[in-house]
């Protein structure tokens, strides 16, 4: 089957702060031999956590406990801009969106060739920081809200 070209797209910004690679694999590939729209929501759930634990200061986030997590996802959403196939692999990189809430954010992803000349999907989540023990809604941490700010950017710069 012939690969569909992909559309050009604007410059990019210069590259996140967190970002990692992602093979598409065989079990990801839909009927119509391109990856998988789920398959972003799970990438989108790693890269949260590869931005997200270091915030928290655990040394090592495989030892993080899960009942310290102080953050819920509220909306998740994707928008495909082209066609990802077997073999391909994606750079995926996450960023905070401005301007901060003050119990919530937004995450900003992106899905990009080696090149960063194809951006595949860009992705969005809204996140509020919440107190399981309570069962309520909280502030953003100060510390944290601070490395949110330092890291964030203006969402229209990517489209949104």
């Amino acid at each position: 089957m012939e690969r569909t070209p992909a559309p050009s797209t604007p410059p990019l910004s210069p590259p996140w702060k967190t970002s990692r690679s992602f093979p598409v694999e065989y079990h990801d590939v839909d009927a119509l031999n391109h990856l998988n729209h789920a398959a972003y929501f799970r990438f989108m759930e790693t890269l949260r956590c590869d931005y997200y634990l270091p915030l928290m200061h655990e040394v090592d986030p495989r030892k993080l406990d899960p009942r310290t997590l102080d953050i819920i996802v509220a909306e998740a959403s994707c928008r495909y801009l082209a066609p990802a196939y077997y073999g391909d692999e994606l750079l995926g990189e996450v960023t905070p969106s401005l301007p901060l809430g003050r119990t919530s954010f937004s995450l900003l992803y992106r899905f990009l060739d080696r090149d960063r000349t194809t951006v595949y999907a860009r992705g969005r989540t809204v996140i509020v920081c919440y107190d399981y023990s309570t069962g309520t809604k909280k502030p953003i941490d100060p510390t944290r809200r601070a490395a949110l700010e330092a890291d964030g950017i203006d969402p229209a710069s990517e489209g949104w």
